[in-house]
């Protein structure tokens, strides 16, 4: 036998679901945490380099005269730019320069990565660090203490040469300046692109060059055949960094300048240039359009070089 309890709630009432709760915007929520991490860096990305961009921008569509202000010209100053026989100079110069730190720094950087991960180095830790310390020099640092090796007048270089009985070699005139300051960007940086190179030999697996050795491959047949191949895209990289890097030379020559004007003048480089038409000649929307033009060599000439690994690799 069976009994039923009256608990006084119409069925109907039981049946229905309570209302659910409402949503509030919470500033903790998880659809808001990864605005709220990503605020400060898009904050400081519109503040220091969108907008110093959009206003160099609208500047470089302006034209400063004596009588009247600025007057607008559109792309009056871009058109002038191509037609600068200085900037075409400076970029030409600056080109030998990419192509010749490109080199000289591949070979070094490659041979160091590749000798350390080969084992036979020792004081590996000691190597590295030696090899990568240059890089903490600051660029500014690193012109002053070449441009004192470089002196004919002092430095080591020049005590040397009269200690022999010859006179010290001019590495800042013209033909020489170039290669001196190949050297300094050498010097500064092959020990970065070292690094990024062993990191990615590391991560070869041992049994490929097992396989290798059974099959009694040398290892300069390995590191040819093998290795570089496998850490192509590191290789890439570096090369893409640092062609971005030559088209921004700038503080070497400038600090060397002081040293050497006379083959350093104020449009050697294309960034020089523009530096020098903003802060000598007050020329700024003049200086505004070089810069977007010289950006624009350097997003495509990346472009290119990428566009071109990427056909090969397919």
């Amino acid at each position: 036998m069976t009994s039923t309890v009256d608990t006084g709630v119409p069925p109907t009432a039981a049946a229905e679901a309570p209302p659910p709760p409402r949503r509030r915007w919470r500033l903790h929520s998880q659809r808001t945490a990864p605005f709220l991490f990503i605020a400060p860096f898009m904050v400081a990305y519109l503040l220091f380099f969108f907008a110093p961009l959009v206003y160099a921008l609208n500047i470089s569509l302006y034209r400063q005269r004596l009588i009247g202000g600025d007057t607008f010209v559109g792309l009056e100053n871009y058109a002038r730019v191509f037609r600068d026989a200085t900037f075409y100079t400076g970029l030409a110069r600056i080109t030998v320069y990419g192509l010749l730190y490109l080199a000289v720094m591949l070979v070094i950087a490659l041979t160091a990565a590749l000798l350390l991960d080969s084992g036979t180095v020792r004081f590996k830790r000691f190597f590295r660090l030696s090899m990568f310390l240059p890089y903490a020099v600051p660029s500014a640092v690193a012109a002053l203490m070449w441009g004192y090796i470089y002196s004919r007048n002092f430095g080591p270089i020049a005590d040397v040469a009269r200690l022999a009985g010859f006179d010290a070699p001019n590495l800042l005139s013209s033909r020489a300046m170039i290669p001196s300051l190949v050297n300094i960007g050498v010097w500064t940086w092959v020990g970065y692109n070292m690094i990024i190179f062993y990191t990615a030999l590391q991560a070869v697996p041992h049994e490929v060059n097992e396989a290798a050795d059974v099959d009694g491959a040398t290892r300069l047949q390995i590191a040819w055949h093998i290795k570089l191949p496998l850490i192509r895209p590191a290789i890439i990289l570096s090369v893409f960094f640092s062609i971005i890097g030559a088209l921004q030379l700038f503080n070497e020559p400038q600090v060397l300048s002081a040293i050497a004007p006379q083959v350093i003048d104020p449009a050697y480089t294309p960034n020089l240039y523009a530096y020098s038409l903003a802060f000598v000649n007050q020329d700024f929307p003049y200086s505004a359009a070089v810069s977007f033009v010289l950006g624009a060599a350097a997003f495509i000439s990346s472009y290119v070089f990428m566009a071109v690994t990427q056909k090969r690799n397919q």
